[in-house]
């Protein structure tokens, strides 16, 4: 079977994370080999960018947090991503261009088309068969943020409710614009039911029937 390429977007607190550990064992259980990867941090590299633009103390300038996400992604779709899918295996990625698109053109302002121009360049064209949104009133996200980890927030998780805002609507907003690539997912709801509306967009795309 081709290789297929889902990522999982949405704001800080959505359970990205959970919902993909529980994505990955359905579709393991379903005889598919997944290949569970983020940006940034999918590679040693790209480990190193993720330092530098979340935890490292200090001012990062807008193009420069724009310019080193790009680079992560083009190191981490030439090694990571395009080689599992050549051999036939499940992409399941946390974050990629839209959240560039989202974090760095918009909520930063740097420009959302200016932002994906360069991003689909790092990534040479390769575009995701389906994207989830896991989207989360923004209080709720935050609150769920600290619950998990107390005061110990990256850079970006500290930024102002209305950087996050300005987020959610970005992702919303390419969501409405690509609704064939788009699944929307209320990531308020239960985490067994946000499971199932997941399995029920990813069944079609790699292969497998109703859940």
């Amino acid at each position: 079977m081709t290789g297929r390429f889902i990522t999982l977007e949405g704001g800080d607190g959505a359970g990205k994370t959970t919902q993909a550990e529980l994505l990955t064992a359905w579709l393991e259980e379903h005889g598919r080999t997944v290949v569970r990867t983020r940006e940034p941090g999918g590679t040693e590299l790209g480990q190193r960018i993720r330092e530098m633009v979340l935890h490292e103390r200090g001012h990062v300038a807008p193009r420069a947090e724009a310019l080193l996400y790009a680079a992560d992604r083009a190191h981490h779709v030439e090694t990571i991503v395009r080689p599992a899918l050549a051999r036939g295996e499940v992409v399941l990625q946390d974050r990629y261009i839209d959240s560039s698109v989202a974090y760095q053109g918009v909520a930063r302002g740097l420009g959302a088309d200016r932002v994906r121009s360069v991003s689909e360049w790092a990534a040479d064209g390769l575009a995701p068969d389906l994207t989830v949104l896991l989207d989360l009133d923004v209080t709720a996200g935050r609150a769920r943020v600290a619950a998990a980890r107390g005061a110990t927030f990256d850079r970006l998780e500290s930024e102002a409710a209305t950087f996050h805002e300005a987020v959610r609507r970005a992702f919303l907003d390419a969501a409405a614009a690509e609704p064939e690539r788009f699944l929307v997912v209320d990531a308020g709801a239960a985490a067994e039911d946000v499971q199932r509306a997941i399995r029920a967009g990813v069944g079609p795309v790699v292969g497998i029937g109703a859940a």
